[in-house]
């Protein structure tokens, strides 16, 4: 607020062009180049994002919450088609973290999908509090980092999600 006070304050330039409009120039050099610098910064140096992926909302919430208590950014998706949308137009999303048993879409189908797109070799980590050996043959087939059982180790995961996202 006291920035676009002083804004306000500034004497603003003001210069008639061809067309008879005045072109104001509010911004300094300094700013100008600040905002350059921000605008111009490539994807890559920005921060990669965790996708997660539950039916169950509290679940969803607190992996997020255990996620952003440690510096981590999460996104967070209800179900399979969502996160497909999610994944195709956000390519910060560095690792995914999904629920196995989810309706209509499960994590396997999930799974399956996106390792037929074009982020085929995106780390994904199962998380269930429902699962059978057949369940965790069928992820490890599919590639996934791991398989966690709920309740969750929060060091397990949080250990897991730091090594695939490339953070200390």
């Amino acid at each position: 607020m006291q920035r676009l006070s002083r804004l306000r304050c500034q004497n603003v330039s003001r210069q008639e062009d061809e067309t008879g409009m005045f072109d104001q120039d509010i911004l300094s050099d300094e700013e100008r180049e600040a905002l350059n610098e921000v605008m111009l910064t490539p994807p890559s140096q920005s921060p990669q994002r965790v996708l997660i992926v539950d039916d169950d909302k509290d679940a969803r919430e607190i992996l997020a919450e255990i996620l952003s208590l440690n510096d981590i950014c999460c996104i967070t998706a209800a179900g399979g088609t969502s996160a497909m949308h999610l994944l195709q137009t956000r390519p910060s999303i560095g690792l995914l973290i999904t629920d196995l048993r989810m309706a209509p879409c499960d994590g396997l189908d999930l799974i399956r999908q996106v390792r037929e797109s074009d982020r085929a070799a995106l780390p994904i980590i199962i998380v269930s509090g429902d699962a059978h050996v057949r369940d965790a043959i069928d992820a490890m087939h599919l590639s996934v980092v791991d398989f966690l059982l709920k309740p969750i180790n929060t060091k397990q995961l949080l250990r897991l999600v730091k090594r695939e996202l490339g953070i200390g």
